[in-house]
């Protein structure tokens, strides 16, 4: 019948609705202005680095000229968000011992997704099509790929019986991330230490490699003298390393002075992140220890993911709508942006001949 709800004729259910409506502009002229003056700035090399720039100098002369930075950058994100919900399928508790090569499966997409977002800024460079556009997706893809692979190594190590570390370097690694790029904002310069990004996704695969190898047997090994299982001791790495990166974080942040966009500790827009994380840090642990305990025990992988996604939206909506919220949102930036410079995002403005 045509009056029936979603018939023909009738009102389209409102997730559809959203769906069809056009993203609505986000950045103001101004914002679009200064973007244009924006210039990437880095400081710093960590450990590995100088050794595996001889390998991505290599892998970036491989690629052929007309494939867009943006898309080895989201293509990468893929393999890596795909190898990890194939370990969510096998220990959705994070309790459990997976077949061998999903272990490895992990290890390989994580090893993609290191190597392909290593150059694309060098594609880029390379084919002249470095753009503000690029450094925020670059960085927005490694925003939604840390969830994954702070929760993929949490299950290669399982973690999920010890729920309450468990939660602390999933969320410690989101913490992390956004606490890097507050102090980039403040300085408006990237800095990378003596054991950064590189070297941690290397551990990382080593312990999927671990995982494939001692499988249950080897993370439930009880330490001497400690009488640890072997499993904590990546929860306590994790423990001290976001202690020593977020103390230099926020060295940075309260001192950097002014930044590349005029910022300063003193200006409200640099304040305002404090009010951001605590309460996304006061939502987390209500989250967990009162609403959602049941939840997380029975389904941590689960949890994480959509508190991964989710966290960056606080709203009363169903998760359903808010990561449509989520990805409306970047898609209504990315538009503008591309607009506003006169670029693709997915592939490269052809060259005027004369």
């Amino acid at each position: 019948m045509s009056g029936r709800r979603g018939g023909r004729g009738g009102p389209e259910p409102p997730v559809l609705r959203r769906l069809m409506e056009l993203p609505a502009p986000v950045l103001t002229r101004h914002q679009l202005k200064r973007l244009e003056e924006h210039r990437y700035s880095s400081a710093g090399k960590s450990l590995l680095e100088p050794i595996m720039q001889c390998y991505w100098e290599w892998l970036v002369s491989c690629m052929p000229p007309w494939i867009a930075p943006n898309l080895i950058t989201i293509i990468g994100l893929a393999t890596n968000a795909f190898t990890t919900l194939v370990l969510v399928y096998y220990c959705p508790t994070a309790t459990e011992q997976a077949p061998l090569w999903a272990y490895l499966l992990c290890a390989v997409g994580l090893f993609v997704y290191q190597s392909l977002d290593a150059i694309d800024g060098k594609q880029a460079r390379r084919t002249n099509s470095s753009s503000p556009l690029g450094e925020l997706f670059d960085h927005g893809c490694d925003s939604l790929s840390t969830v994954f692979v702070v929760l993929g190594t949490s299950i290669a190590v399982q973690l999920g019986t010890n729920p309450d570390w468990m939660f602390f370097c999933c969320f410690a690694g989101m913490f992390m991330f956004y606490c890097a790029h507050w102090q980039t904002y403040v300085s408006g310069t990237l800095r990378f230490g003596i054991i950064d990004v590189t070297e941690v996704q290397i551990f990382m695969m080593m312990m999927y490699l671990l995982a494939a190898v001692g499988g249950s047997a080897f993370w439930q090994a009880l330490i001497p003298v400690l009488n640890i299982q072997m499993k904590i001791i990546p929860a306590l790495c994790t423990f001290v390393g976001a202690v020593i990166c977020c103390t230099n974080y926020f060295k940075v942040i309260f001192t950097g002075g002014v930044g590349k966009n005029g910022s300063t500790i003193a200006g409200t827009s640099v304040l305002s992140p404090v009010l951001h994380i605590g309460s996304v840090i006061l939502l987390a642990m209500m989250i967990y220890k009162k609403s959602a305990i049941k939840l997380f025990e029975r389904h941590p992988c689960v949890y994480i993911l959509t508190f991964g996604f989710v966290s960056a939206k606080i709203t009363n909506k169903l998760v359903a709508l808010s990561l449509l919220d989520l990805v409306r949102y970047c898609v209504s930036v990315c538009h503008q942006i591309a607009s506003h410079l006169r670029i693709f995002i997915f592939k490269i403005k052809p060259v005027a001949t004369q």
